[in-house]
């Protein structure tokens, strides 16, 4: 086999480093888990922090963070390398399980969530540069899937496990315990097993139709390009609604009687159907085209926030967790392979990066509005206004996305 041969992207030629990413992004998302369920208790519990606003800012923090984190990630990965990215990302990480662990007073926890978003937002953008290096475009929705069903399915797992911890031995110190353990691992892998994934890049730059971005690429994504543009504000107002629900949905559930297990179980519902699901609807969406996929998911996701707050039974609060799942799985794969079909290889991550700022810039406006309604109104009043906001998004990509009607992956490919 010819050096060129090696450094052509697709799944079959690649798996064995492709495999590898997908288990470290597991770690990725682990790291976020172990904060989905017992975060917000901690706050009332060991802090005595009444206002829904002070417990958000947790969220707010890790959302900024993250987003600038995503937008460095991407050009800097283009610079200086995905894999370098990726290590840097596990080194900010290290320190987070120890913090929260140990942490004085809330501001630590605040801080410690700074260090957890340039975690995220460099170790999860370089693995998603990465697949999307070697998966090559006919597979490029199932490869998101995969990488988004990796790191959200051990979001779930881990926030049931740090939930059930805390039921049997307190909220500190032994459900991080789990964090030290992710982040030593993802360290060690992205040292001494992972490949950067720049030859792929080349290759498939000398062969790709798509033209340069002339201008401004970071107008282009936010607003120039109408079908960026689209994808880009779907992305935020879908993290905008993470954001409330990471810092709502305990409280909430907590008012309406149900137990620290069951909220861990609920909360974890959640993750859970967002990250297995998405194996799927990031393939389907290779067949369908990008903007039914994505319309419809983001209509699935508002209207399960509405009946959500008019709930008040355990089982029905798990059914709607996982609908909610679900619409979030349509989307999540969705949105990263349409802003890589829609650019140049030697534009897509600074491309992705961009797309990735105004996404997870969601999680910091979303926490922000939920805790603000919360308090102002009522904790149910904001889990509403975020359904219909999100449905108008899904309106939004209706009208605006003109261009991935048609699906990417044709019968000459299939053939």
């Amino acid at each position: 086999m010819t050096t060129t041969q090696t450094n052509v992207p697709g799944l079959k030629n690649t798996w064995k480093q492709f495999s590898l990413l997908v288990l470290i992004n597991a770690f990725v998302g682990g790291m976020v888990g172990m904060e989905r369920t017992i975060l917000p208790e901690i706050a009332e519990t060991d802090f005595g922090i009444a206002a829904r606003s002070a417990i958000f800012s947790f969220i707010v923090v890790f959302g900024i963070t993250k987003a600038i984190s995503n937008y460095f990630a991407g050009r800097f990965a283009q610079s200086f390398g995905r894999k370098k990215m990726l290590i840097v990302g596990w080194l900010f990480g290290l320190p987070v399980p120890f913090i929260l662990m140990y942490a004085p007073d809330w501001s630590w926890i605040v801080g410690a969530n700074v260090l957890l978003g340039i975690n995220q937002g460099l170790a999860w953008s370089a693995n998603v540069i990465m697949k999307i290096d070697l998966a090559g475009e006919k597979d490029r929705g199932l490869a998101m899937g995969l990488n988004e069903f990796s790191g959200y399915v051990a979001v779930a797992i881990v926030a049931f496990l740090t939930g059930w911890i805390a039921a049997e031995f307190g909220l500190r110190p032994y459900p991080f315990y789990i964090g030290i353990v992710l982040a030593v691992l993802g360290l060690f892998m992205s040292i001494f097993l992972i490949r950067d994934t720049a030859p792929f890049v080349e290759y498939e730059a000398n062969n790709s139709k798509e033209k340069r971005v002339k201008k401004n690429l970071f107008f282009e994504v936010s607003l120039g390009d109408k079908d960026l543009q689209a994808v880009s504000q779907a992305g935020m107002m879908t993290n905008f609604k993470d954001g409330m629900a990471w810092g709502a949905f305990p409280i909430f559930l907590a008012a309406s009687g149900l137990t620290m297990t069951q909220i861990g179980i609920v909360v974890a519902v959640y993750p859970a159907f967002w990250g297995i699901l998405q194996v799927v609807t990031g393939k389907v969406s290779d067949y369908t085209g990008r903007k039914k996929m994505l319309w419809a998911g983001m209509l699935v996701q508002g209207i399960s926030l509405l009946i959500f707050a008019l709930l008040d039974h355990y089982i029905a609060f798990i059914l709607l967790a996982a609908l909610l799942g679900t619409g979030t799985a349509m989307v999540y794969p969705t949105f990263l392979a349409s802003v890589a079909d829609l650019t140049h290889p030697n534009d897509r991550a600074e491309s992705i990066g961009v797309f990735r700022l105004w996404r997870d810039g969601g999680y910091a406006i979303g926490a922000i509005f939920s805790g603000v309604i919360a308090d102002m109104f009522d904790i149910k009043i904001a889990i509403i206004a975020t359904g219909i906001l999100v449905l108008f998004s899904a309106l939004w990509i209706m009208v605006r996305m003109k261009k991935l009607n048609k699906p990417v992956v044709n019968k000459e490919l299939i053939s």
